[in-house]
C-alpha cells in the first residue's frame, strides 16, 4: 500500500494536470448523458400520459400535435443542456492549462455585445420560436393565418416556421416577424356560408332547405364525425332590391370546415335546384320601352 501511495504521488506530481483534464472531460460526458437521459424520460412520461387523456376526454388536442410539441421541447432543453455543459467543462479545461478564463470572458462579453448588436433579428427570432413553442400557438398539421402567410404548418423551428399555401407555395415565415396568429384548427371551427336567393323567392321555404341539406350532412359515415352540434339559420344577412343572403353556420371540428362547407354548399344546391328556387343572379336586368313594348 505505501509503495502503491508512493507510485501515485510521483505520478500525481508528473501528470497531474492531464489527468484532472481527463477527469473533466469524464464528468462533463457523464453529466451530459445524465441530463439527456433525465429530458428524454420526462418526455416520454409527458407524452405517454397525454396519449391516455387524449383517449379518454374530447375536445383535447390531437394526440400527434401533442407527440411533435413534446419533442420540439426535448430538442430545445437537449440543446440547453449539451451547451451549458460544454461551455463549463472548456472554461475547466482552460483554468487547469493556466488560461486566464476571467479574460476571456471579459473579451467575449465585449465581442458578444458587438455581435448581439448586429444580431438583434436573430436574437428576436429565437426568443419569438420559444414562446411560440411554449405557448401553443399552433404546431404541425394546423392551418393558420400568420398575415405574412397562410396555410397548413408543415415545419415549426425556432427560427422560421414553414407554412405551405392552397397554391402550394412554401412560404418561410421568421417567427420574429409574426405579430398575429389566427388558428383554424384549435379546439373547433365554423362554417359559415351565406347563401343568395333571388328577392321574390319564398324565403322561409328556402331556409327550411338550407336547413334540410345541413341536417341531411349527418347521415355520412365520414363528415358527422366532423359535426359539433346542430346547424343554424341565423337569418337574413343581407337584403337588397336584387336579393336575400341566408347565413347559414355549423360547428366543426378543428381543420375540417372547408370539406365540410364544400359538401354543404352541393347539399343545398341540389335541394333549391329539387324546389325550384333560383340563386340570386350578379346581373340587373335593365329594361328599356321602344316604341311602346319593354326590352331587356
Amino acid at each position: 500500500m505505501t509503495s502503491f501511495l508512493t507510485w501515485w504521488g510521483a505520478v500525481w506530481d508528473v501528470w497531474h494536470t492531464p489527468i484532472r483534464i481527463l477527469a473533466i472531460i469524464v464528468g462533463a460526458a457523464i453529466a451530459r448523458s445524465l441530463l439527456l437521459l433525465s429530458v428524454k424520460r420526462i418526455i416520454r412520461g409527458v407524452v405517454k400520459g397525454m396519449n391516455g387523456k387524449a383517449a379518454q376526454v374530447s375536445g383535447l388536442v390531437h394526440n400527434a400535435r401533442v407527440v411533435q410539441r413534446a419533442h420540439t421541447l426535448g430538442s430545445v432543453l437537449s440543446n440547453f443542456f449539451t451547451w451549458t455543459v460544454v461551455l463549463v467543462a472548456l472554461s475547466s479545461v482552460l483554468s487547469e492549462l493556466g488560461v486566464a478564463v476571467g479574460a476571456l470572458v471579459a473579451g467575449a462579453g465585449i465581442l458578444g455585445a458587438a455581435v448581439g448588436f448586429g444580431a438583434q433579428s436573430l436574437v428576436r427570432d429565437l426568443i419569438s420560436g420559444l414562446f411560440i413553442v411554449f405557448e401553443d400557438q399552433y404546431g404541425v398539421g394546423d392551418s393558420v393565418d400568420l398575415g405574412q402567410a397562410s396555410g397548413v404548418i408543415e415545419s415549426v423551428g425556432l427560427r422560421v416556421t414553414q407554412v405551405r399555401d392552397v397554391s402550394g407555395v412554401l412560404w418561410y415565415v421568421r417567427n420574429g416577424e409574426v405579430v398575429r396568429v389566427g388558428n383554424q384548427s384549435q379546439g373547433w371551427s365554423r362554417v359559415v356560408l351565406d347563401i343568395p336567393i333571388a328577392y321574390s323567392s319564398p324565403v322561409d321555404r328556402a331556409r327550411d332547405l338550407i336547413l334540410k341539406a345541413a341536417h341531411s350532412i349527418s347521415t355520412d359515415e365520414k363528415l358527422s364525425k366532423q359535426l359539433m352540434g346542430e346547424p343554424e339559420v341565423w337569418g337574413i344577412e343581407l337584403l337588397s332590391g336584387e336579393q336575400v343572403v341566408l347565413r347559414l353556420v355549423q360547428q366543426v371540428g378543428p381543420s375540417h370546415a372547408d370539406e365540410v362547407a364544400r359538401e354543404l354548399r352541393s347539399r343545398i344546391k341540389i335541394e333549391l335546384d329539387a324546389a325550384g328556387i333560383a340563386l340570386a343572379s350578379a346581373k340587373t336586368p335593365i329594361h328599356v320601352e321602344i316604341s311602346g313594348k319593354a326590352v331587356a
